[in-house]
């Protein structure tokens, strides 16, 4: 590999704002913002709105919208073309 060409690789402390949760990943995200963290050790910083502590999907809170089945859905939406041309 060549060298000076790669984006530097560390420890990023990511924070869901919206349930108030960090978590640490490896990442090349560039950020000029630094958190102390309780080890004493700095940090690059970066907030999130939502991630896999607060999204629907993830959490299990995840609302069911369609109630009907899917041929039923089609029916509804495609009979229209369904008419007899007498």
């Amino acid at each position: 590999m060549k060298s000076g060409i790669h984006p530097e690789y560390r420890t990023v402390v990511f924070h869901d704002t919206s349930v108030d949760e960090y978590f640490f990943v490896g990442s090349t995200l560039q950020t000029d913002r630094v958190i102390e963290w309780k080890d004493g050790k700095s940090y690059p910083y970066f907030t999130l709105d939502v991630s896999s502590a607060s999204h629907p999907f993830y959490t299990g809170k995840q609302r069911v919208v369609q109630a009907e089945g899917r041929i039923a859905n089609f029916n509804r939406r495609f009979s229209r073309f369904n008419k007899d041309k007498d």
